[in-house]
């Protein structure tokens, strides 16, 4: 790098969020040894459970930390399962390439309870992952090339296992690279499951995209199968084949129910969305060898999906999940 290439910076930050509080924790989560949890074990002892969200904001500070480059501002929230809160392609008149929040506002969708949607949650060792609404430590490290990561890290209680996930940025370049350490601080073999949850803000012209020779999608566990992009027949009870015109899975106008579809099959290694309107969008690339997972799901375009954008925002914004995941193309148990 020469004296002329603008370096990265990377802050901590206070930012302020208008913010909905939740409830003490249960007092006796060691009860819910039978509870199911999408498809899973339910069980969280000794992590506490809150199952109340109160219905009036209030103003809460965060610690955040800052992470930007000439080309790309990232946001970070340690204090909120250490997630991606928002990136921002400077490049597109500071366009929002996730869905930003600028509210708080959970829903008893995690393991243990509060969960948000918006920005990149990071998901182990199970899908909303225990500690998605809990603080994470985190440290800044500045590399000899002038990259900057921010490292968060944190110890799931469930199974003593050891979780770090680094945003790294360089000078030059708009790429935002995601680096992951896990550690088994057991002497046992554990299982578990790793995605990337990316959350964007869509309209009638935002479009997820997938590799060209994704021809078919499947649901969880592979419980049911779809052609892909355009449904042959029926997928969540949807008949597409009778919507014409009104039938092809990259577009959320399209998909009425709550819908997830994962590709089963593809030589490549990316998906991504586009937002035609602000001519922005993301990729997201990963070595298909480890990380073959892609995904979309959606609350679906209708009244009940509508019901869950209120639930989640106080801009009532419509949003789909693209997600990425590590060692499988699926998310059974």
């Amino acid at each position: 790098m020469n004296s002329a290439t603008p370096a990265v910076t990377a802050e901590e930050v206070t930012i302020e969020y208008p913010s909905y509080p939740v409830g003490e924790p249960e007092k006796h989560p060691l009860f819910f040894e039978k509870r199911v949890y999408q498809g899973s074990s339910g069980k969280v002892y000794p992590l506490p459970f809150i199952d109340k969200v109160f219905d009036v904001p209030e103003i809460r500070r965060y610690r955040a930390v800052r992470l930007e480059n000439e080309f790309v501002r990232i946001l970070l929230l340690p204090e909120i399962g250490g997630r991606i809160h928002a990136i921002q392609d400077k490049t597109n008149n500071d366009y929002d390439v996730l869905y930003h929040h600028k509210v708080i506002k959970p829903a008893l969708v995690g393991l243990s309870g509060p969960w948000i949607s918006g920005g990149i949650e990071l998901n182990w060792p199970q899908h909303h992952r225990p500690g998605t609404f809990m603080p994470v430590d985190w440290t800044i490290e500045r590399s000899v090339d002038h990259s900057v990561t921010v490292w968060m890290s944190e110890h799931d209680p469930l199974t003593r296992l050891k979780g770090m996930h680094g945003v790294r940025l360089t000078p030059d370049s708009s790429l935002i690279e995601l680096r992951v350490r896990l550690f088994n601080r057991t002497p046992y073999l554990q299982t578990f499951l790793w995605w990337a949850n990316a959350a964007v803000r869509v309209h009638d012209d935002y479009q997820s995209f997938f590799p060209p020779d994704v021809y078919y999608v499947a649901d969880h566990a592979k419980r049911a199968i779809s052609s892909f992009p355009i449904p042959s027949g029926l997928y969540y009870g949807v008949d597409y084949h009778k919507r014409p015109g009104a039938n092809d899975l990259r577009f959320y106008k399209n998909i009425p129910v709550p819908t997830s579809y994962m590709v089963v099959e593809s030589k490549y290694g990316f998906l991504g969305g586009f937002d035609y309107r602000a001519n922005g969008g993301f990729v997201h690339v990963a070595d298909r060898s480890f990380a073959p997972g892609k995904k979309q799901w959606t609350w679906g375009n209708s009244a009940f999906g509508r019901a869950w954008d209120r639930e989640l925002s106080d801009d009532f914004a419509p949003y789909v999940e693209l997600m990425g995941g590590v060692y499988t193309d699926n998310q059974p148990d």
